[in-house]
């Protein structure tokens, strides 16, 4: 319903809003960034036996403020998530952790688990580089408007 699949995962999408999602978030914010994809158990357990939902947790950082004007962030963890709920298809059992199905004979993989797409890594030229290649224009603090 407007949003794009992503061959990577197939929960994840862009929404129309532009925000990265995860169609199988149930409670919690569903927007996800590729670091908390990695870290998904239904991506550690790879079976498309696995039903599941998941729920995202996420802290809500306390900024302290002191007299003298420094600020600091308290508690300002990444978010996590985990199954909200998972079975197993095929068994007929509930899941709770991604290890529960490490050993198990019924484990089929879905679909080949893509290598980590790696990310685009941005070079900043040294301190002697920048100089050289661009001019610096100072601007006035004010600048007054002519009268037309």
């Amino acid at each position: 319903m407007g949003k794009l699949m992503n061959k990577i995962c197939a929960h994840r999408s862009v929404a129309r809003d532009g925000r990265i999602v995860c169609t199988k978030i149930a409670e919690g914010n569903n927007e996800v960034s590729p670091n908390l994809c990695r870290h998904c158990p239904a991506k550690q357990v790879s079976c498309d036996k696995l039903h599941f939902s998941l729920q995202k947790f996420s802290s809500s950082p306390i900024v302290v403020r002191y007299g003298n004007g420094h600020c600091e962030v308290w508690g300002d963890e990444p978010a996590r998530i985990s199954f909200l709920r998972a079975a197993c298809a095929a068994k007929i059992v509930p899941i709770s952790d991604p290890r529960q199905c490490a050993a198990c004979a019924l484990r089929t993989v879905g679909e080949p688990v893509l290598e980590e797409i790696p990310l685009p890594q941005v070079v900043r030229p040294a301190h002697h580089e920048v100089a050289r290649g661009g001019k610096v224009i100072a601007f006035p603090q004010r600048v007054a408007a002519a009268a037309s």
